[in-house]
């Protein structure tokens, strides 16, 4: 919000707040690659429970919608546990584990934090955090990247550098083993 008024203009956002609440919140590449803003929730048992979400909606202050967008993977817990965001929670790889052998899923795909190489695995290697904003605001010197799923479900990366990089600043391929 406070970027994008003082760029734009408080009714921009509006409008893309408009647009957002239209927007799907997750989608599901060929029945095994989960894909979401933030991550898992505790009240949702079934990805079914996503194509049940109201939409157009407002993001509730809780709920399985608020945690799709909010959530965060945390390797310090089992289950579930309160997020320092102040909200929805953080989630320990049972937790990841149960809903991906309960939705018979191999990869759980999310954004939402700055990983240092642009994409960053938990749970190994059954969940993945994708960044794709190099030096992130001006404030970090993280590299971004995007992931290609090929038609057998190969995930790839490209490591995209920021300007400020000492590096090429040229893609960088590197294939999920």
């Amino acid at each position: 919000y406070d970027e994008c008024k003082r760029r734009y203009s408080v009714k921009l956002w509006h409008h893309f707040t408009a647009c957002f609440n239209c927007m799907p919140v997750a989608a599901l590449i060929d029945d095994k690659i989960f894909c979401c803003h933030g991550g898992l929730s505790p009240n949702m048992k079934s990805i079914d429970d996503v194509r049940h979400l109201p939409r157009p909606t407002d993001v509730p202050e809780e709920g399985i919608l608020c945690d799709l967008l909010w959530s965060d993977p945390d390797p310090n817990i089992k289950g579930w546990g309160p997020n320092d965001r102040g909200v929805s929670y953080t989630f320990g790889e049972d937790a990841l584990q149960e809903f991906l052998t309960t939705n018979d899923l191999d990869l759980v795909v999310r954004a939402h934090q700055v990983v240092e190489e642009g994409y960053e695995f938990f749970g190994e290697k059954r969940l993945v955090t994708l960044f794709s904003a190099p030096n992130y605001c001006g404030e970090f010197d993280n590299a971004g990247a995007m992931m290609t799923v090929n038609s057998q479900l190969l995930c790839s990366f490209q490591i995209l550098r920021g300007n400020n990089d000492k590096k090429t600043g040229k893609p960088i391929n590197k294939s999920m083993n």
